[in-house]
């Protein structure tokens, strides 16, 4: 029947709901997915203070873990708003895994999730990422070593297959199950594709109906707006969503989406919201690693918020040489002003 927005929905599913992690359970099923640069605590924040329920952080070495680098484990630190946190590892060997899940399952996480999707060259030499999808059996081995140290839900997050000539998605979930596993969260492309093309759904509604009701399945993949990610629910049956490159420098999708799923008009954030959002995403970068490297690192993420914005090109071409906070505040500041006039 429809909803006040005019979406359609089943009367006997609601599509916003908490979302169980084997023994465990998280408030909401729209999630922040795990981006190598981008999911640090300082973006973390901003979008659990727009809505998003379990953020992942960016993906740590196992390797690098076990042997207890201090950079690594600085990746896992808390944001300052994060009262639940989830890690991602990528690791080749269950030695190394295990080893990492030893050391970092005292900081608490409520989820530890296995990267089988990464197509970066040099974590595919490492033998990492989407490599494991090429051997099923190994990365059951892996989940399950991760399992034996811990009593904390352990989940891996899948491409559909290594290229369109080895669609295995459902042996890798279903090794991954056997092993332990309690979630997992498929990208519906193969490692091939990359982010072209668009992702087969229809990948997430087979892996749904081939897994059993204890085991907790995400969808992620064209994810861009609060419609696709209505869509991805009542399309595949999936459990719920891990938003990736749809938020970035669009944290308010997450409030967005909780507001259509809930059969309510989604707000649109006004041009205010949006600069704020920026410097406070800011501000939470410099605490983290000072000012200097804060705006360097900030240049991408001002960019993607001011897309799309009446006269956000200007803001852009002036970001890219900010180097203080000082400079990133007077950008703003000149822009509301001729905005006001």
């Amino acid at each position: 029947m429809p909803t006040a927005c005019g979406c359609s929905a089943s009367p006997s599913r609601r599509l916003f709901h908490d979302l169980a992690l084997g023994p465990r359970t998280v408030a909401g099923n729209v999630l922040l997915a795990p981006m190598a640069g981008y999911t640090d605590a300082a973006f973390r924040a901003v979008c659990i203070d727009w809505g998003a329920g379990l953020c992942f952080t960016e993906m740590v070495s196992a390797e690098a873990l076990a042997r207890g680098n201090a950079r690594t484990m600085g990746l896992l630190a808390r944001a300052v708003n994060e009262r639940e946190s989830a890690f991602q590892l990528f690791a080749a060997e269950p030695r190394a895994a295990a080893a990492a899940v030893r050391r970092i399952a005292g900081l608490g996480p409520v989820v530890i999730d296995l990267n089988c999707g990464c197509s970066v060259p040099k974590v595919l030499k490492a033998g990492c990422g989407a490599l494991l999808l090429r051997d099923p059996a190994l990365l059951a081995s892996i989940v399950a070593a991760m399992r034996a140290e811990t009593d904390i839900p352990v989940s891996v997050k899948l491409r559909s297959g290594w290229d369109s000539s080895s669609i295995n998605f459902l042996d890798c979930a279903a090794a991954a199950v056997r092993a332990g596993a309690s979630l997992v969260t498929l990208h519906p492309r193969t490692r091939a594709q990359g982010f072209a093309g668009k992702s087969d759904w229809s990948h997430l509604s087979q892996l749904r109906r081939a897994l059993g009701s204890g085991v907790t399945v995400l969808g992620s993949g064209d994810l861009f707006t609060p419609g696709d990610c209505r869509d991805m629910l009542q399309q595949t049956g999936c459990d719920g969503l891990m938003i990736a490159r749809g938020c970035l420098g669009n944290p308010f999708i997450f409030a967005q989406t909780r507001a259509l799923l809930e059969g309510q008009e989604p707000a649109v954030p006004t041009t205010g919201q949006r600069l704020d959002t920026a410097l406070r995403h800011l501000g939470l970068l410099v605490q983290a690693v000072g000012e200097p490297k804060a705006c360097r690192d900030m240049r991408k993420h001002f960019v993607a918020y001011t897309r799309g914005m009446e006269g956000g090109s200007v803001v852009r071409q002036a970001v890219v040489h900010a180097a203080t906070v000082a400079q990133y505040e007077a950008i703003v500041a000149a822009h509301r002003g001729l905005q006001a006039g």
